[in-house]
């Protein structure tokens, strides 16, 4: 046998081999393209359900610290007006049912960030946020124990409930906008709009909170709705003597 008749024996059963060879190794490569193609759809399903956590817990920190805990604020703001009656009981009662709301959704944004993010507090909403959980509750238990009006340690309680509740609401307002930098740094997402709205909205009760003390000297001045006081005349400033006097003297 020549060797092109041995070349040729060779090819042919090189051939045969690629031929049985190649159906399991087009087999095992689409096993692998299928198994790359589930870890990636896995990993969008996991992507997709971290960011939708991340939506709820920002909307249910948003709605405890950015909306619930300042109305509580401007309810317990606008009773110092009142002396006593119903509008001071509602205002009362709607500064307590803020607060525990904001208490419960800040508690529930709480466990969804133990349970479900990483925790490794290093950078600043983390940091702050643990903090802040510990300050709610701390002002929540301070609101229970109100002592009487009248007694000795109220002056106290007011003192230092005023004080931490000032400092848990500009940590609440400096912690969402941390929040906002942290969802961007994540899923690298666009947070110029919400930053927008949110500052909006910061501007619009501070300007409320600062206009009530105005309200209150504006309606002891008398100058709502054109009630504004007349200023007297000559006629006006007259003693009682003097103006009998210049009546008699006119009727004469």
């Amino acid at each position: 046998m020549g060797f092109l008749q041995k070349l040729g024996f060779f090819c042919i059963r090189l051939s045969f081999l690629l031929f049985l060879v190649s159906p399991l190794v087009s087999s095992s490569q689409e096993q692998m393209k299928g198994a790359g193609s589930h870890k990636e759809n896995i990993h969008k399903q996991m992507s997709h359900k971290l960011s939708s956590e991340i939506r709820l817990h920002g909307f249910l920190l948003w709605a405890s610290m950015g909306f619930l805990m300042p109305v509580g604020i401007l309810a317990i703001r606008m009773s110092h007006g009142e002396e006593c009656g119903r509008r001071l009981r509602i205002l009362f009662y709607v500064h307590g049912l803020s607060e525990m709301l904001s208490v419960l959704l800040a508690t529930a944004g709480a466990v969804m960030s133990f349970r479900n993010f990483n925790n490794s507090f290093n950078n600043k909403h983390q940091r702050v946020g643990i903090g802040l959980y510990g300050l709610i509750w701390l002002q929540a238990l301070i609101g229970f124990v109100r002592p009487q009006r009248g007694s000795k340690g109220r002056s106290i309680w007011f003192s230092v409930h005023w004080i931490l509740g000032t400092a848990v609401s500009l940590l609440g307002v400096l912690n969402i906008y941390t929040g906002l930098q942290a969802y961007h740094e994540k899923t690298s997402k666009g947070i110029k709009l919400w930053t927008k709205i949110f500052t909006a909205q910061v501007s619009a009760i501070t300007f409320f909170y600062l206009f009530q003390d105005k309200w209150l000297y504006i309606q002891k001045q008398g100058v709502l709705l054109g009630n504004e006081p007349v200023r007297p005349t000559a006629d006006q400033v007259l003693l009682p003597i003097e103006k009998q006097k210049q009546s008699v003297t006119d009727s004469s």
